[in-house]
C-alpha cells in the first residue's frame, strides 16, 4: 500500500482562519489576512477547533494518490460520498495478470495462502478466456459493421474486457485519486481510524492523517478516530475497549512530527 499527497489548498491553516475571520468581524475581504502571522493563525484555527466551528474547514482541500489497495478497500472509501474519486477502470485497462491483496490473516497460514493464490490463478484464467471468446465475437460483429481487421480487434478486445472483468475478485489491486475537504477528512477519520474499522482501509486512513498533520497540524491536532477527537467511544457495546490506548497512540504519532 503507498498513500501519496499530491497537493493541497496552499496556506490551509491561513485560509481557514481568513474565512473564520470574516464569520466574527467586520474587516473588508481585502485585509481579512491582516495581523493573521502564524501564531495568530495557529491560535485562531485551534479556538475553531475547540468550539467545533467546522465550516470554514470546508476551503480547504487535500488530494491524495493511493495505491496497492483491494477493490474491497476502494469500495469502502468511495463511500464516503462527499470528495471527488479517480480510479483506474476495469474496462480500459487489461487486467491480465492483475496484482492481488492478500489479507495478513490469510497470509499467515499456509493452507489458507494456498487456497487463495489458486483462486487468483483460476481468475486470471477465467478473466483471459472470456476475454478471448468475447473478443472474437466482437471482432466478427465490428468486421461485418465495415471496421477493418486491426482496428477491429484493438476495439473489441476493450468491449471484451468490459464484461470479462465480472469475474476478477475483490482482492483485486487498484489505485485511486482522492480529493476531500478537512470537514469530510474529519468524518473519514472519525469512522476510519477507528480499530473497528476493516484492517486495510484503518491502514489508509491512518497514513492520509499522517499526511495531513504533516502539512497542517494545528488544523488536525485532534483528528484522529471518535475516542480521540471527542474522548469518547460511540460504539457501546461494540467499543474495542481500548479508548486509552488509542488516545495515546495518535498522541505518540503527532508528537513524532514536533521532535
Amino acid at each position: 500500500m503507498k498513500v501519496m499527497l499530491i497537493a493541497h489548498t496552499p496556506e490551509p491553516e491561513k485560509v481557514i482562519a481568513t474565512a473564520a475571520k470574516l464569520c466574527y468581524s467586520s474587516s473588508d475581504i481585502g485585509s481579512l489576512k491582516d495581523g493573521l502571522d502564524e501564531e495568530k493563525t495557529a491560535e485562531f484555527v485551534n479556538m475553531l477547533a475547540m468550539i467545533g466551528h467546522e465550516s470554514v474547514m470546508e476551503h480547504v482541500s487535500f488530494t491524495f494518490g493511493i495505491e496497492g489497495i483491494s477493490r474491497a478497500c476502494s469500495h469502502q472509501l468511495v463511500r464516503h460520498r462527499i470528495a471527488s474519486y479517480s480510479q483506474k477502470s476495469q474496462r480500459y485497462v487489461n487486467e491480465d495478470g492483475f496484482d492481488f491483496i492478500i489479507p495478513p490473516e490469510i497470509e499467515a497460514v499456509p493452507e489458507a495462502k494456498a487456497m487463495f493464490e489458486q483462486s487468483m490463478a483460476d481468475a486470471t484464467a477465467n478473466y483471459n478466456k472470456l476475454a478471448d471468446i468475447l473478443t472474437e465475437k466482437h471482432k466478427a460483429d465490428l468486421i461485418a459493421m465495415g471496421q477493418d481487421e486491426k482496428t477491429a480487434s484493438r476495439n473489441a478486445r476493450k468491449k471484451a474486457n468490459e464484461d470479462a472483468r465480472f469475474v476478477l475478485p475483490n482482492a483485486c489491486e487498484t489505485k485511486i485519486v482522492v480529493t476531500m475537504n478537512v470537514r469530510t477528512l474529519f468524518n473519514f477519520f472519525k469512522h476510519r481510524c477507528c480499530n473497528r474499522a476493516q484492517w486495510e482501509i484503518k491502514a489508509v486512513a491512518d497514513e492520509m492523517l499522517r499526511l495531513c498533520y504533516e502539512a497542517a497540524p494545528n488544523v488536525f491536532r485532534n483528528a484522529g478516530p471518535s475516542c480521540v477527537m471527542t474522548g469518547r467511544c460511540p460504539e457501546g457495546k461494540m467499543s474495542c475497549g481500548k479508548v486509552k490506548q488509542m488516545q495515546e497512540e495518535y498522541k505518540n504519532m503527532k508528537d513524532g512530527f514536533n521532535v
